[in-house]
């Protein structure tokens, strides 16, 4: 079997290229910037450009199966724009992967999709996807999911926040000021200010990577809710960073961080904050029906990342922690220098 993976560098992608090594499921990973590793035959390829269709179609034309893992989640500066890779990308992969007349696509969506519910009940892959207002992650998940709409053979998963520790320094880049040392997670005097009320689920990235093995077996279509029990709580964030949990109002915390994202002191722009509040909780019922059961507690996997970003590992690439002198990640608009609200520059 040969499966081709877009964003095979990334996260999920580094999880899912172990999973399928001791398969003999011959992988071709497709990324913008290609990793200095022999396990894997690699492609580099910047899906938004214009001759990315070409090659794309090149390298999906004879393949059993292509996953679509690629994301633009926040871009630095130098890196191309959010949309051009998420929206202009996954067009090109769709496309490509038709016209080579690939049998199974494997796309990776999100909860983020799903239109917010009134109550914490979970929901199933039925619920309506229309996003989370606020968060240009969420409308562009949503783009994707009118774009799978229109093509047959293709799986959809819809994973929950996926963690991992070789992801340490990507999230850790994602997450923490350039002021704040790594270093200083864990400790017990860190005040770690949330809103009361969050409710969250996170899932491993070998879990994900165990879900899409499972899917490409299978031959398996249509949507997939992906994530780990149990739901997870403000108090078991403050607990695994380390800290204690300062109770603060939802609507204390936007404000303060848009100013601190616009000057560059922090990443978290307030579209993240907004999507974490209002993110629909899933069920997982029907991937568990294909034989699926996570292997990482999420409070296990919550920690374990969390000590990765306080050691600054990581792997190579997208994934490597943050190098050189912080004050380098400062600056207007920076270190995230595109709206997550409209994903533009």
């Amino acid at each position: 079997m040969r499966v081709v993976v877009t964003g095979a560098s990334g996260n999920v992608g580094t999880a899912l290229r172990r999973a399928l090594a001791p398969t003999g499921v011959e992988v071709t990973g497709i990324a913008r910037r290609v990793p200095p590793r022999a396990d894997t035959r690699w492609v580099s390829c910047d899906l938004g450009a214009p001759a990315a269709e070409a090659v794309l179609t090149r390298e999906f034309t004879g393949a059993d199966a292509v996953v679509h893992l690629a994301w633009a989640i926040q871009p630095t500066t130098g890196e191309p724009d959010m949309r051009r890779t998420n929206v202009t990308g996954s067009a090109h992969v769709l496309r490509a992967a038709a016209r080579a007349g690939v049998p199974h696509v494997v796309v990776a969506s999100s909860v983020a999709a799903y239109t917010p519910t009134s109550t914490s009940a979970p929901v199933d892959e039925g619920w309506p996807c229309n996003g989370v207002p606020g968060s240009a992650y969420s409308a562009q998940k949503v783009e994707l999911e009118r774009m799978l709409d229109d093509h047959p053979n293709v799986a959809r998963i819809r994973p929950c926040a996926v963690v991992q520790p070789d992801a340490g320094g990507e999230l850790g880049r994602w997450l923490l000021s350039p002021l704040l040392p790594p270093a200083l997670l864990g400790r017990r005097w860190l005040p770690v200010p949330l809103w009361p009320d969050l409710r969250f689920q996170l899932v491993h990235a070998d879990d994900v990577a165990e879900a899409v093995r499972l899917i490409l077996r299978r031959r398996a279509t249509g949507a997939f809710n992906v994530a780990a029990d149990p739901v997870l709580r403000a108090s078991d964030l403050a607990a695994a960073v380390g800290g204690f949990l300062v109770p603060v109002p939802f609507r204390a915390l936007p404000g303060p961080a848009w100013l601190a994202w616009r000057a560059g002191l922090q990443p978290l722009h307030p579209g993240w904050l907004r999507l974490a509040a209002r993110a629909s909780l899933v069920d997982t019922t029907r991937l568990r029906a294909l034989g699926w059961t996570p292997r990482h507690d999420p409070r296990q996997a919550l920690g374990a990342v969390v000590a990765a970003i306080a050691e600054g590992r990581g792997t190579w690439g997208p994934l490597a922690p943050r190098r050189g002198p912080a004050w380098r990640g400062l600056g207007w608009g920076r270190p995230v220098h595109q709206s997550q609200e409209g994903g533009s520059r």
